[in-house]
């Protein structure tokens, strides 16, 4: 598999270099939308995984788009000055608002400096109305666009006990509506869910790897204080999956998946205060480093176990 750098995947890093011929970081952003998992639509208390703040690790919803895009750019310039830049509407459902509110604020980002080369808008599949997805063909149009897909199974009878809020078929026309507009998708997975062995976890993996996809991001579930999740945990309601255990099921899953996919991520960040376990996520490069070692002495890659 022909790549930039070391790993046996196919990275973020490597794609945006080869896309943009220069180092890209993604700006989180926190507009303030809501979930209608959350808002009574759906249901309430979102996911049983979902602390208040619904996934951002940006800088704060109080602080306008700007700010947030200046503060956090500023940070990470310091490890990277020449890089480009994509805003990331990140936290909940960032397309969950009528067109005119979602026009006025991806605009926005798109208009902060000349730095930016595209954006990226994280989603529930649930959240694609016609007008939306009509927008967003739009916006693809004019600059390179990302839309993140939140799956975490493919499974019913996880969902439901995650209270997830919608089918896998809801996932399948949400996909298939973003792909007749040739909006690149990026889906996300979580391993460890309650209840899941590692077989039904791969057979995530080896769904996705039949779709017509352009990103994967694979999390470890965290328990998160204040999260229903969190009082499952406290009850010894289920399995938190070890480092070791974590890392063996990532290499396995990344040879199902096609060579061309781009891996964004294969470990979540938690917030440090509100991470009740796996305390060894916190470790990101480790189990980085790990993950490298094991397709090393595997002597595996991406797309190794991969049938088309």
């Amino acid at each position: 598999m022909a790549r930039q750098n070391d790993k046996r995947y196919r990275t973020l890093d490597d794609f945006f270099k080869r896309t943009f011929g220069t180092k890209v970081f993604k700006v989180p952003l926190d507009a303030a939308f809501t979930c209608p998992n959350k808002d009574g639509t759906k249901g309430t208390g979102g996911c049983i995984y979902c602390a208040e703040g619904g996934g951002g690790v940006g800088e704060s919803a109080d602080l306008s788009l700007r700010e947030q895009y200046a503060r956090m750019k500023k940070r990470l310039l310091a490890k990277w000055p020449d890089a480009k830049t994509i805003p990331y509407f990140q936290a909940n459902s960032n397309t969950y608002a009528p067109r005119a509110t979602l026009e006025r604020l991806y605009h926005e980002a798109l208009s902060f400096d000349d730095d930016i080369v595209g954006l990226a808008v994280a989603t529930r599949p649930d959240c694609l109305s016609e007008e939306v997805l009509d927008l967003l063909a739009s916006l693809r149009q004019k600059t390179y666009l990302q839309v993140e897909l939140g799956l975490q199974t493919i499974h019913e009878e996880t969902a439901e006990a995650i209270n997830r809020g919608h089918d896998l078929a809801c996932f399948e026309e949400a996909l298939d509506a973003l792909r007749e507009r040739k909006i690149d998708t990026v889906v996300h997975i979580i391993n460890g869910l309650p209840g899941e062995s590692g077989g039904e976890m791969t057979e995530t993996v080896r769904y996705l790897a039949k779709k017509d996809i352009q990103g994967v991001k694979i999390h470890m579930l965290h328990v998160l204080r204040g999260t229903p999740l969190e009082k499952l945990y406290e009850q010894g309601a289920f399995h938190l999956l070890t480092r070791d255990e974590y890392v063996r099921l990532v290499v396995a899953q990344l040879e199902l998946l096609p060579p061309d996919v781009v891996i964004h991520r294969l470990t979540g960040d938690a917030p440090k205060e509100l991470l009740v376990a796996p305390e060894w996520i916190l470790k990101k490069f480790v189990v980085l480093n790990e993950i490298d070692k094991l397709m090393r002495k595997k002597d595996t890659w991406q797309g190794k176990a991969h049938s088309p």
